[in-house]
């Protein structure tokens, strides 16, 4: 998440001495990854200021274009003379006017140049030149009122600092300007001024009818209803910026709102053409053959599981990742249904992996979202257009399945307890109260309930993180808890150091890999159809959909290290791995039991873990290529063969006190013999 640090400002009193650097340090000691402080704009020097255009002059030259010899007054005694190849703007309009001895983005130095038969002394900028967009077809004319020759940096906030969050799964809230801020707020002590703190729209009969057919996809579907708008209405350029700033780039004035809205306070929205949409909207499940071409201009086959909002014609989108073709919004567009819905994560989650498809409102919903939300962003976004694009509000529906209230019990002394800290039971009420919990004050034990936005927090533990986290990390004290005595190291934990040390010895280095392959990696290592490698355990839930399979050989790993190796010049490798490879049997395994974590887990329980496990060898392989030893000024080199392959499982061995026996085999994927 990109945030500008102005945008922050407006919803938190920040000191006005701190500037993006030292708001990193307090988000990041509040346990938040700031990766990077940008300062965009700070590039901008010199005067660039803003002109009005007082006449100008059309002029058709031999090679075919038209330029525009233009009398532009910046504020001096006299016009100055710039020659302009944009048809844009008129007599009276105000612009920007970069005056030469100004640098604009990207180190571009302004001067007076000879072009066209004139001198043109000084140019008039386009938003791209600004960096405020990508439009570069015109000049950007002003629609505020400004002073001329006043300062366009200042006017336009061309100068500003953006914090580059890598947001953690569980902070879901801080993927907006909102949550942010509020972190921010509270980082400094100051107040915060909530952008949806306002009094949402009413839901009447004069809205798009909607429709939630699946309650295990979505709890709640706002639907508002906007005529009227002016399909030539320009987004503000304070609105570009902020959206370049961010890292989304500016499309129309309802597309822009939409985003704008979904940056500042985290909840993602759709903008519908009203004329397009034939019938109510309905959230509902994908149908056997159903297909969508989404914005992105590809027909994607829907899955069952797929989660889609539809109408009368069939799928429109796919639920909180992104719309469909038939339904978008153009330059025509004057009728607009906005929805705002909270879909659930897991449903996004999947269909989001399925289609290989992830967006900005997949990255939140997938995340959690505030159930709260989507009549408050949707009430924001309205205003917007009604205000910026001249709107009409023409009603609302709303469908909503009330989720239950997440009440959790909390000891007011277990978060100091845990962190070893004497936390009052007054600073646990402080801190848990700045993040938006309720909290009621019993006896013994207190019944805190998290806001709606922190799906995250679930249970004591959570609520003991985030005192801790709002104290702060670094007092809670150091200590190394005391080593229990016992026998040390087992004798299968000795041999295993041992053969590591031992091939380390002998010139390999050791590469740990992931313990994951994919399947295909069992065709190129040409195993047979019936060898017990390719009886592997698919994973429910892996971290890449190219790499399913826990691995059965450790072979593939190596063999991947050893390829990026040469691929990048190195190609004499002698690499090794003692590892762990998972075999099935021919059985099929149980389901594993889910122990409750207040208490040890019985040995019955331990069990039944241990029952539901593949077997899982320890494994040891190597891979050698190129020259084993280097040659020199003492002689020529030598390259690996299969007898230091050999000789690497009689070191193994004899770390083992085994003694090996070598014959010809046949053993994939190695050639007979």
């Amino acid at each position: 998440m990109r945030a500008p640090l102005s945008w922050l400002r407006e919803h938190a009193e920040l000191p006005a001495d701190i500037d993006g650097r030292a708001l990193a340090e307090r988000l990041i000691a509040a346990g938040l990854e700031v990766e990077t402080v940008e300062r965009p704009g700070h590039d901008v020097t010199g005067p660039v200021v803003v002109g009005r255009v007082v006449a100008f002059e059309d002029e058709e030259h031999s090679n075919g274009k038209t330029i525009r010899w233009c009398q532009v007054d910046v504020g001096e005694s006299e016009p100055r003379g710039i020659v302009c190849g944009a048809l844009n703007f008129a007599a009276g309009d105000l612009v920007v006017v970069a005056l030469p001895g100004s640098t604009l983005p990207g180190g571009f130095a302004i001067t007076a140049r000879t072009t066209y038969g004139h001198v043109s002394d000084g140019m008039i900028c386009s938003v791209r030149e600004l960096g405020v967009g990508d439009d570069h077809a015109g000049i950007l004319v002003l629609t505020v009122d400004a002073e001329v020759g006043a300062d366009a940096v200042e006017l336009l906030g061309l100068r500003d600092e953006v914090l580059d969050i890598a947001v953690t799964p569980d902070r879901a809230y801080c993927l907006s300007i909102r949550g942010l801020a509020r972190e921010a707020a509270t980082a400094y002590g100051v107040a915060f001024h909530d952008p949806v703190a306002l009094d949402p729209l009413p839901v009447d009969d004069g809205g798009h009818p909607g429709e939630i057919a699946d309650p295990t996809a979505a709890d709640r579907l706002v639907l508002r209803t906007v005529t009227g708008l002016d399909p030539d209405a320009a987004t503000p350029v304070w609105m570009q910026r902020r959206l370049v700033l961010c890292g989304m780039r500016p499309v129309s004035l309802a597309v822009d709102v939409t985003n704008y809205v979904m940056l500042e306070t985290g909840q993602p929205l759709h903008a519908f053409d009203r004329s397009r949409v034939k019938g109510p909207i309905v959230v509902r499940r994908a149908e056997a053959g159903e297909r969508l071409e989404t914005l992105d201009h590809v027909d994607r086959a829907l899955d069952g599981e797929d989660v889609v909002i539809g109408d009368d014609t069939g799928p429109v989108g796919l639920a909180g990742t992104m719309g469909g073709l038939t339904t978008e919004i153009d330059a025509g567009s004057t009728d607009l249904v906005l929805e705002a819905a909270h879909f659930l994560p897991v449903p996004v989650a999947r269909m989001s992996r399925r289609h290989k498809l992830s967006s900005e409102a997949s990255k939140r919903f997938e995340r959690g979202v505030d159930p709260e939300l989507p009549p408050l962003a949707s009430t924001r976004a309205v205003r917007l257009l009604a205000e910026l694009g001249g709107a009409t509000y023409a009603g609302s529906s709303e469908v909503r399945h009330p989720q239950a209230v997440r009440a959790i019990e909390l000891d007011p002394s277990r978060p100091g307890r845990t962190a070893g800290l004497p936390i009052t039971p007054d600073d646990v009420a402080r801190t848990l109260e700045q993040i938006g919990a309720a909290v009621d004050r019993g006896a013994e034990r207190w019944t805190v309930t998290p806001p709606t936005w922190r799906p995250d927090l679930a249970d004591p533990a959570d609520l003991d993180e985030e005192v801790i986290r709002l104290v702060g990390y670094d007092t809670v004290p150091a200590a190394l808890p005391h080593a229990p005595p016992g026998p040390g190291l087992t004798d299968r934990q000795r041999l295993r150091r041992r053969v590591g040390l031992a091939l380390a010895h002998a010139g390999y280095v050791e590469t740990p890999s992931y313990p994951f392959m994919a399947e295909s990696v069992l065709d190129a290592l040409v195993l047979p159809g019936d060898d017990p490698r390719r009886d592997a355990l698919r994973l429910a839930n892996p971290l890449s959909d190219e790499e399913p399979l826990l691995r059965t050989t450790l072979l593939p790993g190596l063999l991947a290290a050893l390829r990026r190796n040469v691929g990048r010049g190195t190609a004499d490798v002698a690499l090794f791995e003692v590892g762990l490879v998972f075999r099935p049997g021919p059985d099929p395994l149980p389901a594993a039991p889910r122990p409750s974590v207040a208490a040890r887990p019985s040995a019955e329980e331990i069990a039944a873990l241990d029952a539901a496990l593949p077997e899982q060898p320890t494994r040891v392989a190597v891979v050698l290529a190129g020259e084993l030893e280097p040659g020199g000024w003492w002689g020529p080199g030598r390259a690996a063969g299969w007898a230091d392959a050999v000789e690497a499982a009689r070191a193994v061995a004899r770390q083992a006190r085994v003694t090996l026996s070598v014959s010809a085999d046949q053993h994939a994927p190695w050639h007979p013999g």
